[in-house]
């Protein structure tokens, strides 16, 4: 059986709404409800555990039983890291449940396919994270700002949530972690300190982490994409750009359109 954490308590001051962000509204739904329905709608997941701030627990709990469609939904009090608030909700699944999945509450464009293939593969290899292939050439740089080298792009993985673990393995790392006083980037990088390997999951560019205004921009875009079709925008901004560079360049631009 399957439990998620969602850990929902940061502060939100890159966003400065003056709100927990995952209260946001997107495209008519708040962030934290399109999440958590969209893990509803998965029937290997049986339990939702999401981690929010103290003063927020009583009010939120109240909200969430009385949104339909969630599958059986706890809230419970977070830390004051990340990592910290993801213990707690460890200690809130369920006994039975033997495969725990972490995930941003602030990515509400993840998937089914990407939960159930985190979901399958953490069954299968004990850890597994959502990732998608680097676009982006990354230099390592000193703190001194001079590039130290150039990783190959073909090596490197935007990683996402959800991560999924064995619940046993997933304990034992946090429980670590504490011991040794080490504060780790994402669930994952505790278990790796085990020696345990972490499976790659194929995920989607547009399972984004909302943290600034700007990616409740690139956040509303994606759902329209959605809706239309990649294929559907690609050829409306073919269009224009052969409109605008056809008046400023007679000639230059040909009309057949490339099938998408």
């Amino acid at each position: 059986m399957v439990s998620v954490i969602f850990p929902a308590a940061g502060q939100g001051k890159r966003m400065k709404a003056g709100i927990n962000k995952v209260f946001l509204d997107l495209a008519g739904t708040p962030m934290l409800e399109r999440t958590l329905r969209t893990f509803s709608s998965v029937s290997a997941v049986d339990e939702l555990i999401v981690v929010t701030g103290a003063e927020e627990v009583k009010r939120l709990s109240a909200i969430l039983a009385e949104t339909p469609g969630l599958k059986p939904c706890r809230v419970v009090a977070g830390g004051s890291e990340r990592q910290y608030s993801v213990r707690n909700g460890l200690d809130a699944v369920s006994a039975q449940n033997d495969i725990v999945l972490v995930h941003d509450a602030a990515r509400p464009l993840v998937t089914p396919r990407t939960i159930e293939a985190v979901i399958e593969a953490a069954r299968v290899h004990g850890a597994a994270v959502a990732a998608v292939p680097e676009k982006n050439t990354i230099k390592a740089v000193s703190q001194e700002g001079i590039v130290r080298s150039t990783p190959p792009r073909s090596s490197l993985w935007a990683v996402q949530t959800p991560q999924g673990f064995r619940r046993d393995l997933l304990l034992e790392a946090n429980q670590k972690a504490e011991a040794d006083g080490f504060l780790g980037t994402d669930d994952a990088s505790l278990v790796e300190r085990l020696g345990w390997p972490v499976h790659v999951v194929m995920s989607e560019y547009s399972n984004i982490k909302v943290t600034t205004p700007e990616d409740l921009l690139i956040a509303e875009a994606f759902l329209r994409q959605a809706q239309s079709g990649a294929g559907g925008l690609v050829r409306a901004a073919a269009r224009q750009a052969r409109n605008v560079w056809g008046k400023r360049h007679p000639g230059a631009v040909g009309d057949e359109e490339e099938k998408i």
